[in-house]
C-alpha cells in the first residue's frame, strides 16, 4: 500500500512539473504521468546506482554536480520508453529532474506530516 501511495505522490509531482514546463514538456494524460513516475522509480532503483558507480571520478571532480546530469539522463530514458511523454532536450530534462526531485520530496514530507497528525487523533 505504501508503494502505491508513493507512486501517487510522484505522479502528482510529474503532473505539476509538467504543468510548470508545459511549453517544453508534453504529457498525454494522467495515466501517462503514472507511467512516467513508475519508470523514474524503476530507473532510480536499478539504473542510476550503476551510472553513479561508473561515473565516480567525474562526480568527484565536479563535487557531485554530475549527479544532476545523471538525473537528467534518467528523465531522457523515461522520455524514450514512455509513450506520451516528451521532453524537448537535455536542458529541459535537467530542469524537469531538479523540479521533480524538489516537489516529490516536498509532497512526501507533507504526506508524512498529515499522516503523523492523523495518528495523534
Amino acid at each position: 500500500m505504501q508503494f502505491l501511495f508513493k507512486l501517487a505522490v510522484k505522479s502528482l509531482a510529474v503532473l505539476f512539473v509538467t504543468w510548470l514546463l508545459s511549453s517544453h514538456v508534453h504529457l498525454d494524460s494522467v495515466w501517462t504521468a503514472c507511467w512516467v513516475a513508475a519508470s523514474l522509480v524503476f530507473l532510480d532503483t536499478l539504473v542510476k546506482p550503476l551510472m553513479i558507480l561508473l561515473t565516480i571520478p567525474v562526480t568527484f571532480l565536479t563535487l557531485g554536480l554530475f549527479l544532476f546530469v545523471i538525473n537528467a539522463f534518467m528523465v531522457l530514458i523515461a522520455d524514450y520508453f514512455v509513450e506520451g511523454f516528451h521532453v524537448k532536450g537535455f536542458g529541459y530534462a535537467l530542469i524537469f529532474s531538479v523540479l521533480y526531485s524538489f516537489f516529490s520530496s516536498a509532497l512526501e514530507q507533507v504526506a508524512r506530516l498529515l499522516n503523523r497528525s492523523d495518528d495523534d487523533d
